[in-house]
């Protein structure tokens, strides 16, 4: 007997009673964007794998271990995209639109993929939403995205479950005799570090401050700190940022161990964590990027972001129970038809009521059935009303009216006051 047939491991089906509260969250983002001036942009799902070696950094872990790289029948290496950015700026260069200075604010949402061990909220198919802004260079956009962000966990109701962590790395000159003074302390302590540090130490030094190795962390206690490193203009587009968050009222903490895993981040990077979701603890980052732009071919472009994994703040949302009531129920009214020209009728009168209440969610049974039988799937569907329609309410023109969920009378309503009644019952109520 052959294999049956499976999702590859680390990549996960969606299934229906799952989509609705991913749709809740996206529309909200969507929304919340959609008002702050952010435009969308899409981009392919593949991409040269060139573009991934340049800008994310050939010796980071995501280039070196965790791409999903192939060759296609040209013979070109592709590889299915591990972040956004890089493809972004791409189609920005691609398409000039951020030339002679052009502001632009963009975001785009779709999967992403890396070659990781799967557990709880680490997949190797996952989703975000990513935001990057270009020609603008002060702390001002940097602390929109992060405003944006506190306003979103608001709306979501896990404000209280995250914490926003601040670091700045400065520019690349600042954070180069940072580099050089971290190997010299950590060339004197090799002994004591984890053998992945030690790897590091000699390919991406900055990465050790990321260890979750106790050992290691023990010897990080009193090692060079990047504060010490910043140049004046660094201090101050930090210090700049740090007085907006306090102006609004967003808490942080500082955390000078924060570099993120790419190459590509200079100046002020962030992360929002949360403990409620164990060894997954960051749930959105980003940071600036002024000097990859030109690192592409590009003319020197200022660019700043962020990206938020979807599933993580769905589990978030589940785990804190902040699901909408309203988004459990996916039809709001149910309409069962009994004999072919009760269902003729009720086709038309569905159709009626749509065109008045295009937000209303009615569903029109199909596939016939007994009396019983239809009432059960209006059951079964979580609708609030159900529709009637038999011999007797087509000789009067009226569809009968029964609640499913609360007190209530069934009722007769006339064909032509059908849509005023729902609109009273279900769309305001």
């Amino acid at each position: 007997m052959s294999k049956s047939l499976q999702a590859i491991r680390g990549m996960n089906d969606i299934l229906p009673e799952q989509t609705p509260l991913w749709r809740y969250f996206e529309g909200t983002v969507a929304r919340l964007l959609d008002n702050y001036g952010y435009k969308q942009i899409r981009m392919p799902i593949v991409e040269f794998t060139e573009l991934f070696k340049r800008s994310i950094g050939e010796v980071t872990d995501i280039v070196e271990k965790e791409m999903y790289t192939f060759e296609d029948r040209n013979g070109d290496s592709l590889t299915l995209r591990p972040e956004g950015t890089a493809a972004c700026v791409r189609a920005v260069l691609e398409h000039g639109i951020t030339g002679g200075g052009q502001v632009q604010k963009l975001w785009y949402i779709g999967p992403m993929f890396r070659h990781e061990r799967p557990q709880k909220g680490r997949y190797r198919q996952f989703h975000q939403i990513g935001l990057e802004v270009f020609n603008l260079d002060g702390p001002d956009i940097d602390a929109e995205l992060i405003i944006m962000t506190w306003r979103l966990w608001g709306e979501l109701g896990i404000r209280d479950a995250v914490k926003l962590e601040l670091n700045s790395l400065g520019t690349s000159e600042s954070r180069g005799r940072y580099r050089e003074a971290l190997v010299e302390y950590l060339s004197a302590h090799h002994d004591k570090l984890d053998e992945d540090s030690q790897r590091r130490l000699k390919t991406n030094p900055l990465r050790v401050l990321d260890t979750k190795n106790a050992d290691t962390q023990a010897v990080l206690v009193d090692a060079p700190k990047m504060a010490d490193y910043l140049d004046d203009e660094s201090r101050a587009h930090f210090e700049g940022l740090k007085a907006r968050l306090d102006a609004v009222g967003i808490p942080y903490v500082l955390n000078p161990k924060l570099v993120r895993g790419l190459d590509y981040y200079s100046k002020t990077v962030f992360e929002w964590v949360t403990d409620k979701l164990g060894a997954q603890g960051t749930v959105c980052a980003g940071g600036r990027y002024d000097g990859l732009v030109e690192q592409m071919g590009g003319k020197p472009t200022p660019g700043v972001g962020f990206a938020m994994g979807i599933e993580r703040l769905v589990l978030m949302l589940e785990t804190l129970e902040q699901i909408p009531q309203e988004i459990s129920r996916q039809v709001d009214v149910y309409l069962c038809a009994f004999g072919e020209e009760a269902e003729l009728a009720g086709l038309a009168l569905a159709e009626r009521v749509r065109d008045e209440l295009p937000n209303l969610r009615l569903q029109v049974n199909a596939g016939a059935g007994s009396f019983k039988s239809q009432f059960k799937k209006a059951d079964k569907s979580g609708a609030l009303y159900a529709l009637i329609l038999g011999d007797d309410e087509m000789a009067q023109q009226v569809v009968g009216f029964k609640p499913l969920r609360g007190q209530g009378e069934q009722q007769s309503i006339a064909w032509d006051a059908l849509a005023a009644h729902l609109a009273t019952c279900v769309v305001q109520g």
